[in-house]
């Protein structure tokens, strides 16, 4: 009796264990500057994913293309952009390429590496998308709107970060 009264304590006790323990890659996006999960999306090392938003000025879509690297970076590796002018950059600086393809501006070879991102849902102009899909070839092939999950004005900081169980359960699961 007493061994299976053990042996219920120790299954409870993985059980627990189990529920803490990170085992998921996640793009999670905290509420400003604080920890709050507000949600995330599971994404693994070499996933691509791409913010695009509209800019407040000109009015037509930037678009901002990451990789996640071996050590859970985000890594930007290309922006595309429409129009020049205020915010946007001109040229291409050390090894990136500056393209124009079918209207666009295209730096690509980028390799800007961020610990985090903090991201601003645009207030006035409320159009901002996230993508993600295809790692090798880098296409989106799902995309939603940010005001579907998150409110316009407001302030979040992205991290990849190994989730748990618990933590999945805490947060939005970002999905089409």
């Amino acid at each position: 009796m007493q061994k299976k009264w053990l042996f219920m304590l120790l299954t409870i006790v993985m059980m627990i264990i189990l529920i803490f323990i990170p085992f998921r890659t996640a793009l999670v996006f905290y509420e400003g500057q604080t920890d709050k999960q507000q949600a995330y999306l599971i994404i693994d090392s070499g996933d691509y994913f791409g913010i695009t938003f509209t800019h407040s000025i000109h009015l037509t879509d930037v678009v901002e293309k990451y990789l996640i690297t071996d050590d859970n970076k985000i890594m930007q590796y290309e922006m595309v952009y429409e129009e020049y002018g205020i915010g946007m950059p001109n040229d291409a600086m050390g090894d990136e390429e500056f393209e124009y393809i079918d209207g666009k501006y295209h730096i690509k070879n980028m390799t800007n590496e961020f610990d985090y991102l903090n991201i601003r849902n645009g207030e006035k102009v409320s159009n901002h998308r996230l993508s993600w899909g295809d790692s090798d070839n880098r296409t989106d092939v799902h995309t939603v709107p940010f005001n579907d999950y998150f409110s316009p004005g407001d302030w979040y900081k992205l991290k990849v970060k190994q989730i748990s169980l618990f933590e999945l359960l805490k947060g939005v699961n970002i999905h089409e």
